[in-house]
């Protein structure tokens, strides 16, 4: 895992850090991946980028014959996407309110009639929380906006059904530089907007788009 500036330049709170990242648990529905990080926010930063995929079986395959050659698995759709964003400034700043920040965004396709549901803001912010509590990842400054973005179709695409998206970007301040826990939170949240189970007792699914 590297981030901006060389490895010899990175303070050893950061470093820390970093090692934290490496040490979280992952999830297997989840495929996770160093991308590049935004390099105007912070003097150093790392992130991650998540997608998560809808397990799709593979048709038998012919144990002989031209026909094995023929199969082609489907491509698996996409449930959900998301950035998880490590900034970290050694002098530390009066807008984070500490020397670390976590930065995040997450989007879902979902059903298009769950559009019309004006709580479903309110319940992305509240997996968000939940998450954080649940994994014992202590923060603070915690902001975010959530947005519900309705696709419609027309013209030679009007028969393409209507869609919703739903995007969440949030951020807040870990209270030290173990940002493991937080990391897991995250992933497990990314999950939850897929639908993928295990999800938390008393926690419904949000019904994704199928094609």
């Amino acid at each position: 895992m590297s981030a901006i500036g060389g490895v010899s330049e990175l303070p050893a709170e950061f470093l820390d850090a970093l090692a934290g990242l490496r040490k979280a648990a992952r999830r297997s529905e989840i495929r996770l991946e160093e991308v590049p990080a935004p390099s105007r926010l912070a003097p150093f930063a790392v992130a991650l980028g998540a997608e998560v995929f809808e397990a799709t079986p593979v048709p038998p395959v012919p144990v002989h014959g031209p026909a094995r050659s023929l199969i082609v698995a489907p491509d698996p759709e996409e449930l959900a996407t998301g950035r998880f964003i490590l900034l970290y400034d050694p002098a530390g700043s009066e807008v984070w309110n500490g020397r670390f920040r976590i930065v995040t965004y997450i989007r879902a396709q979902l059903e298009a009639d769950m559009g019309n549901d004006a709580l479903l803001g309110s319940v992305a912010w509240t997996w968000l929380v939940e998450a954080l509590r649940n994994h014992g990842a202590r923060h603070h400054s915690a902001g975010g906006t959530a947005t519900r973005i309705l696709s419609e179709s027309y013209g030679t695409l009007e028969d393409r059904p209507d869609t919703i998206d739903i995007e969440l970007r949030a951020s807040w301040t870990p209270d030290t530089s173990d940002v493991r826990r937080h990391l897991e939170a995250w992933t497990d949240m990314v999950c939850t907007f897929a639908g993928v189970p295990p999800l938390p007792v008393g926690v419904a699914h949000l019904p994704h788009r199928r094609s």
